[in-house]
């Protein structure tokens, strides 16, 4: 790790705290630099004194245009919009507004692999991680994944790699980060109310590689075809990888078996994770391990090993021949389509929560290989309005998840998938899809 010593910026406002902002304030009042920090939030007091007892000057409780004064940039929470009036006059000033994301880069001479895309982050970020590991090429990970990254940048050892999880929200906020490998898994409409526009969506993504130069590394979805003509204009390296067919110097896959250019990596009836999705993230993970000297030895235990990130279409159990899948972070209805075409046995959907308005339509046609479903929260009905009318034969309602677990089971036979595919989010019933995730668990183990 080196010296914060590129930082061009003596005065600094850090807009927003919580863990990023918080870790962004300490570096800064370590490297010697003015720090003001603005919160609109109440803030626990011992993190004030802490940052106080630095020397940091403490604004709290609303955003009054003042915090602006003598400050020459931004270090922003990401997930403050644009439209702030704060943002907005600074924009007006010419200030520059930045995310913690780039103070992490300028912290690392080590190996950085950025990783990005509209579905699929954790899971390929957390699949590389793990190959490069298990391959002797020790790597940490951090990013919008939970970790802070200047945090973890600070602990890496002499040759380990910084591997990040990185959202829009983040990389609309850097000017010159470069990671040396970039991946770019897919890009379609998403987070239009803080972005406003589908164009700046994709342009806050492709700051991934805008920095790149031509000795870096630009991994890309050749089936996406906005991404592949975002890429095109990389100046770095591209590697491609697809999951319908062979493509040059990059990772791909046939019927049978994944590849490496012209290496056999797998075979793709040992891989764990199920689902095109799954198989796209695996090609993309493969390309930044192989890339960053990982065998292919350490990639094939892991593929063979992985169940996948928890409470993302994670392989909980096989119960009597039934399998069980947690995908509690399924809280729309693409998230829930993607999983349905993960399968080709029966399937009994456990489904439902909070009402925000839509009708579930779009799943009909998903719903083929569906046997039955058990529905609660407040889409229920909703939910079984589809289930009839697609003739679907086993359908339950309930209040309780671990009673749909009960039910499932009790009309399930050998070799059916039970799985949990909310396609709503979790809090009419639950603080958030990860305790949804943790209690359908607990259900399963019960039955075990």
């Amino acid at each position: 790790m080196k010296a914060l010593t590129n930082f061009p910026y003596d005065r600094v406002l850090v807009l927003g705290l919580a863990k990023s902002g918080s870790a962004a304030a300490k570096l800064l009042l370590e490297t010697g630099r003015k720090v003001r920090v603005n919160d609109k939030q109440a803030v626990e007091d011992g993190l004030l004194d802490e940052l106080q007892s630095r020397g940091a000057e403490l604004i709290t409780g609303s955003h009054p245009l003042s915090v602006l004064d003598d400050m020459e940039v931004i270090i922003k929470n990401p997930g403050i919009p644009y439209d702030n009036p704060v943002l907005v006059e600074a924009a007006r000033r010419d200030i520059p507004i930045l995310t913690e994301i780039e103070l992490a880069g300028m912290l690392v001479d080590n190996t950085i692999i950025g990783i990005t895309g509209s579905n699929g982050k954790t899971t390929t970020t957390t699949l590389a991680t793990e190959m490069l590991n298990q391959g002797n090429q020790a790597a940490k990970i951090a990013g919008n994944i939970g970790t802070v990254a200047t945090e973890v940048a600070q602990t890496l050892g002499e040759n380990e790699k910084l591997v990040l999880e990185l959202s829009s929200f983040q990389l609309m906020g850097v000017q010159t980060f470069k990671p040396n490998i970039a991946v770019l898994l897919n890009i379609f409409e998403a987070h239009l109310d803080y972005h406003k526009t589908f164009d700046n969506y994709r342009q806050a993504k492709c700051n991934i590689f805008a920095s790149q130069t031509s000795d870096d590394y630009l991994v890309y979805n050749a089936d996406d075809p906005i991404v592949e003509a975002s890429a095109a204009i990389a100046a770095s390296m591209k590697v491609p990888f697809s999951a319908l067919g062979r493509v040059e110097n990059g990772a791909w896959a046939d019927e049978t078996s994944i590849y490496f250019c012209d290496e056999k990596i797998a075979d793709k009836k040992d891989i764990v994770l199920v689902g095109k999705h799954n198989l796209e993230n695996i090609l993309a993970a493969v390309c930044a391990a192989k890339l960053s000297g990982a065998a292919n030895e350490a990639i094939r235990y892991v593929l063979q090993t992985f169940t996948g990130v928890k409470h993302r279409l994670q392989h909980v159990a096989t119960v009597r021949d039934r399998m069980f899948y947690n995908d509690s972070k399924a809280t729309n209805i693409l998230a829930t389509q993607k999983a349905l075409s993960a399968f080709t046995n029966p399937v009994i959907l456990l489904a439902g929560g909070l009402d925000r308005g839509n009708e579930f339509d779009d799943l009909r046609p998903y719903l083929e290989n569906v046997k039955g479903i058990v529905l609660f929260g407040e889409t229920k009905e909703k939910l079984k309005r589809i289930a009839l009318e697609a003739d679907i034969p086993f359908i339950r309602t309930t209040d309780r998840l671990d009673e749909a677990v009960k039910l499932a089971f009790d009309h399930s036979e050998q070799e059916d998938v039970i799985l949990l595919s909310p396609a709503c989010a979790s809090w009419d019933q639950y603080r958030t899809f990860e305790e949804r995730g943790d209690m359908f668990e607990q259900a399963v183990h019960r039955l075990m």
